[in-house]
Protein backbone atom coordinates (compact mmCIF):
# COMPACT_ATOMS: atom_id res chain seq x y z
CA UNK A 1 0.00 0.00 0.00
CA UNK A 2 1.61 3.06 -1.42
CA UNK A 3 -0.35 5.56 1.12
CA UNK A 4 -4.05 6.33 2.30
CA UNK A 5 -6.62 5.42 -0.16
CA UNK A 6 -8.16 9.05 -1.77
CA UNK A 7 -11.76 9.94 -1.41
CA UNK A 8 -12.80 9.58 -5.01
CA UNK A 9 -12.39 5.78 -4.35
CA UNK A 10 -15.96 5.25 -2.98
CA UNK A 11 -17.13 1.25 -1.73
CA UNK A 12 -20.78 0.64 -2.96
CA UNK A 13 -22.53 -2.30 -0.48
CA UNK A 14 -26.06 -3.64 -2.02
CA UNK A 15 -27.19 -5.04 1.03
CA UNK A 16 -30.87 -6.81 1.66
CA UNK A 17 -31.96 -8.07 4.70
CA UNK A 18 -28.24 -8.01 6.49
CA UNK A 19 -28.54 -6.23 9.99
CA UNK A 20 -26.46 -9.05 11.34
CA UNK A 21 -23.39 -8.01 9.18
CA UNK A 22 -23.86 -5.12 7.83
CA UNK A 23 -22.15 -3.02 11.10
CA UNK A 24 -18.89 -4.97 11.14
CA UNK A 25 -18.85 -4.70 7.06
CA UNK A 26 -19.21 -1.12 6.94
CA UNK A 27 -17.12 0.00 9.95
CA UNK A 28 -14.49 -2.64 8.48
CA UNK A 29 -13.97 -1.01 5.30
CA UNK A 30 -14.22 2.43 6.51
CA UNK A 31 -10.99 1.79 8.37
CA UNK A 32 -9.34 1.52 4.92
CA UNK A 33 -11.84 3.38 2.57
CA UNK A 34 -13.23 7.31 3.45
CA UNK A 35 -16.31 6.84 1.68
CA UNK A 36 -18.78 3.61 1.97
CA UNK A 37 -22.53 4.32 0.53
CA UNK A 38 -25.00 0.89 1.17
CA UNK A 39 -27.80 0.71 -0.91
CA UNK A 40 -30.52 -0.54 1.13
CA UNK A 41 -32.77 -2.80 -1.21
CA UNK A 42 -36.09 -2.60 0.21
CA UNK A 43 -34.87 -4.40 4.07
CA UNK A 44 -37.84 -5.73 6.30
CA UNK A 45 -35.18 -5.19 9.15
CA UNK A 46 -32.62 -2.81 10.53
CA UNK A 47 -29.64 -3.16 8.08
CA UNK A 48 -30.07 0.73 6.96
CA UNK A 49 -30.17 2.04 10.05
CA UNK A 50 -27.14 0.02 11.50
CA UNK A 51 -25.52 0.89 8.50
CA UNK A 52 -26.07 4.58 8.81
CA UNK A 53 -25.03 4.44 12.46
CA UNK A 54 -21.59 2.72 11.47
CA UNK A 55 -20.71 5.90 9.35
CA UNK A 56 -22.26 4.44 5.92
CA UNK A 57 -24.00 7.27 3.00
CA UNK A 58 -27.37 5.23 2.80
CA UNK A 59 -30.08 5.28 -0.16
CA UNK A 60 -32.90 3.18 0.05
CA UNK A 61 -35.08 1.30 -2.16
CA UNK A 62 -38.88 1.44 -1.13
CA UNK A 63 -38.98 -2.21 -1.79
CA UNK A 64 -36.85 -5.62 -2.97
CA UNK A 65 -35.28 -5.06 -6.73
CA UNK A 66 -32.70 -7.19 -6.28
CA UNK A 67 -28.49 -6.77 -6.33
CA UNK A 68 -28.16 -5.68 -9.79
CA UNK A 69 -30.59 -2.85 -9.24
CA UNK A 70 -29.11 -1.99 -6.04
CA UNK A 71 -25.37 -2.02 -7.32
CA UNK A 72 -26.92 0.32 -10.38
CA UNK A 73 -28.37 2.63 -8.09
CA UNK A 74 -25.20 2.92 -5.90
CA UNK A 75 -22.65 3.31 -9.29
CA UNK A 76 -25.45 6.35 -10.99
CA UNK A 77 -24.93 8.09 -7.44
CA UNK A 78 -21.49 8.02 -7.43
CA UNK A 79 -21.19 8.79 -10.72
CA UNK A 80 -22.92 12.29 -10.17
CA UNK A 81 -19.72 13.54 -8.28
CA UNK A 82 -16.90 13.85 -10.65
CA UNK A 83 -14.42 13.93 -8.76
CA UNK A 84 -14.76 9.89 -8.32
CA UNK A 85 -12.36 8.28 -9.99
CA UNK A 86 -13.20 4.49 -8.84
CA UNK A 87 -15.97 2.84 -7.60
CA UNK A 88 -15.23 -0.86 -5.34
CA UNK A 89 -18.37 -3.34 -5.19
CA UNK A 90 -18.68 -4.96 -1.88
CA UNK A 91 -21.09 -7.68 -0.85
CA UNK A 92 -22.81 -7.09 2.55
CA UNK A 93 -22.89 -10.42 4.11
CA UNK A 94 -19.33 -10.66 5.65
CA UNK A 95 -18.12 -12.99 3.03
CA UNK A 96 -15.55 -10.80 1.44
CA UNK A 97 -12.35 -9.05 3.59
CA UNK A 98 -11.77 -5.53 3.33
CA UNK A 99 -8.09 -5.94 2.67
CA UNK A 100 -9.08 -7.55 -0.46
CA UNK A 101 -10.83 -4.89 -1.47
CA UNK A 102 -7.41 -2.79 -0.71
CA UNK A 103 -5.47 -5.70 -2.70
CA UNK A 104 -7.99 -5.29 -5.70
CA UNK A 105 -8.12 -1.66 -5.61
CA UNK A 106 -4.08 -1.37 -5.68
CA UNK A 107 -4.42 -3.28 -8.71
CA UNK A 108 -6.63 -0.93 -9.93
CA UNK A 109 -4.60 1.60 -9.45
CA UNK A 110 -1.24 0.58 -10.39
CA UNK A 111 -1.74 -1.91 -13.90
CA UNK A 112 -4.25 0.96 -15.14
CA UNK A 113 -6.79 -1.29 -15.83
CA UNK A 114 -10.64 -0.52 -16.26
CA UNK A 115 -11.95 -2.96 -13.95
CA UNK A 116 -10.09 -5.52 -11.18
CA UNK A 117 -12.28 -8.70 -10.75
CA UNK A 118 -12.04 -10.97 -7.34
CA UNK A 119 -11.75 -14.53 -8.00
CA UNK A 120 -11.79 -16.78 -5.17
CA UNK A 121 -10.18 -19.67 -7.69
CA UNK A 122 -7.23 -17.92 -7.63
CA UNK A 123 -6.14 -18.99 -4.22
CA UNK A 124 -6.92 -21.67 -1.60
CA UNK A 125 -8.31 -19.98 1.09
CA UNK A 126 -11.54 -20.11 0.32
CA UNK A 127 -13.44 -23.34 1.39
CA UNK A 128 -16.01 -23.53 -0.94
CA UNK A 129 -18.92 -25.93 -0.15
CA UNK A 130 -19.05 -28.98 -2.83
CA UNK A 131 -22.33 -28.42 -4.35
CA UNK A 132 -21.80 -24.47 -4.56
CA UNK A 133 -18.20 -25.33 -6.17
CA UNK A 134 -19.76 -27.30 -9.09
CA UNK A 135 -22.48 -25.08 -10.04
CA UNK A 136 -20.32 -22.30 -9.97
CA UNK A 137 -17.50 -23.86 -12.02
CA UNK A 138 -20.41 -24.62 -14.73
CA UNK A 139 -21.42 -21.19 -14.73
CA UNK A 140 -18.05 -20.12 -15.00
CA UNK A 141 -17.57 -22.25 -17.95
CA UNK A 142 -20.35 -21.08 -19.40
CA UNK A 143 -19.58 -17.43 -19.08
CA UNK A 144 -16.37 -17.77 -20.84
CA UNK A 145 -17.76 -19.86 -23.52
CA UNK A 146 -20.76 -17.02 -23.92
CA UNK A 147 -18.60 -14.05 -23.79
CA UNK A 148 -14.88 -15.05 -24.25
CA UNK A 149 -13.61 -13.81 -21.25
CA UNK A 150 -10.80 -15.97 -19.75
CA UNK A 151 -12.58 -15.43 -16.32
CA UNK A 152 -11.87 -17.95 -13.09
CA UNK A 153 -14.60 -17.17 -11.17
CA UNK A 154 -18.24 -15.77 -12.51
CA UNK A 155 -20.45 -14.54 -9.83
CA UNK A 156 -17.88 -12.15 -7.39
CA UNK A 157 -19.03 -9.44 -5.92
CA UNK A 158 -15.89 -8.04 -4.95
CA UNK A 159 -14.49 -5.38 -7.56
CA UNK A 160 -13.12 -2.45 -9.09
CA UNK A 161 -14.71 -0.24 -11.57
CA UNK A 162 -12.67 2.48 -12.66
CA UNK A 163 -14.66 5.73 -13.69
CA UNK A 164 -14.79 4.98 -17.41
CA UNK A 165 -16.35 1.12 -17.03
CA UNK A 166 -18.67 2.02 -14.62
CA UNK A 167 -20.31 4.58 -16.97
CA UNK A 168 -20.53 2.18 -19.49
CA UNK A 169 -21.73 -0.39 -17.53
CA UNK A 170 -25.31 -1.13 -18.73
CA UNK A 171 -27.20 -3.58 -15.92
CA UNK A 172 -30.25 -4.36 -17.27
CA UNK A 173 -30.87 -7.17 -15.12
CA UNK A 174 -32.03 -6.20 -11.90
CA UNK A 175 -31.26 -9.97 -9.78
CA UNK A 176 -28.10 -12.05 -9.51
CA UNK A 177 -27.49 -12.53 -13.40
CA UNK A 178 -26.49 -8.57 -13.58
CA UNK A 179 -23.07 -10.60 -12.79
CA UNK A 180 -23.05 -12.40 -15.98
CA UNK A 181 -23.88 -8.79 -17.66
CA UNK A 182 -21.45 -7.06 -16.47
CA UNK A 183 -18.50 -9.19 -17.75
CA UNK A 184 -20.40 -9.11 -21.26
CA UNK A 185 -20.54 -5.56 -20.81
CA UNK A 186 -16.51 -5.36 -20.32
CA UNK A 187 -16.12 -7.79 -23.64
CA UNK A 188 -18.53 -5.35 -25.66
CA UNK A 189 -16.77 -2.23 -24.39
CA UNK A 190 -12.86 -3.45 -24.92
CA UNK A 191 -12.33 -2.77 -21.36
CA UNK A 192 -9.24 -3.68 -19.88
CA UNK A 193 -9.16 -6.02 -16.77
CA UNK A 194 -7.32 -8.29 -14.50
CA UNK A 195 -8.56 -10.61 -11.95
CA UNK A 196 -6.76 -10.74 -7.94
CA UNK A 197 -6.89 -13.63 -5.53
CA UNK A 198 -9.86 -12.64 -2.69
CA UNK A 199 -11.12 -14.58 0.24
CA UNK A 200 -14.48 -15.73 0.38
CA UNK A 201 -15.57 -16.78 3.93
CA UNK A 202 -18.56 -19.34 4.37
CA UNK A 203 -20.45 -19.87 7.35
CA UNK A 204 -22.84 -22.31 8.22
CA UNK A 205 -26.04 -20.57 7.85
CA UNK A 206 -29.61 -20.94 6.13
CA UNK A 207 -28.41 -18.33 3.30
CA UNK A 208 -25.17 -20.42 2.91
CA UNK A 209 -27.66 -22.81 1.48
CA UNK A 210 -29.93 -20.99 -0.66
CA UNK A 211 -26.84 -19.80 -2.18
CA UNK A 212 -26.48 -22.55 -4.16
CA UNK A 213 -30.11 -22.80 -5.30
CA UNK A 214 -29.11 -18.79 -6.43
CA UNK A 215 -26.29 -20.14 -8.38
CA UNK A 216 -28.98 -22.45 -10.24
CA UNK A 217 -31.27 -20.30 -10.62
CA UNK A 218 -28.47 -17.93 -12.17
CA UNK A 219 -27.21 -20.31 -14.62
CA UNK A 220 -30.39 -21.44 -16.21
CA UNK A 221 -31.71 -17.65 -16.44
CA UNK A 222 -28.28 -17.02 -18.11
CA UNK A 223 -29.10 -20.03 -20.75
CA UNK A 224 -32.78 -18.82 -21.35
CA UNK A 225 -31.76 -15.26 -21.74
CA UNK A 226 -28.16 -16.52 -24.04
CA UNK A 227 -31.34 -18.52 -26.46
CA UNK A 228 -33.27 -15.35 -26.90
Amino acid sequence: MSGPIPDNVVVVVPAFNEQDTITAVVEDLLSHFSRVVCVDDGSRDSTAQRALRAGAYVLSHPFNLGQGAALATGIVWCLQDPDVRAIVTFDADGQHLAIDAVAAYECWRTERVDVVLGSRFLNKKSEVPPAKLAMLRVATSFTRFTTGLPVTDTHNGLRVLGRKAAGSLRLRHSGMTHASELLSDIQAEGLTWREVPVEIVYTPSRRGGQSVWNSVNIFFDLVWRGSR
